[in-house]
């Protein structure tokens, strides 16, 4: 059996508009590992949660959608 260690490749969204509140995604290890990592984008040695993927879209939809209180 290999093993492959795949590096997460983080990106922060281009809707940011860099006002420090930002977070970074690593969605390229969604479909070989099962979930996508987030982080703080001004601590990116800090903590990361791990979503899967379906938790992760479902985030997403509710932010486009409106639906997260500010």
């Amino acid at each position: 059996m290999t093993t492959t260690t795949e590096t997460p490749r983080w990106f922060t969204s281009s809707y940011s508009d860099n006002g420090g509140a930002c977070v970074e995604v690593a969605a390229n290890l969604a479909a070989s590992h099962g979930v996508v990592p987030v982080r703080d984008s001004k601590v990116p040695a800090g903590s990361t949660l791990r979503l899967s993927p379906t938790a992760f879209t479902s985030f997403v939809e509710s932010v486009k959608g409106g639906r997260l209180g500010a």
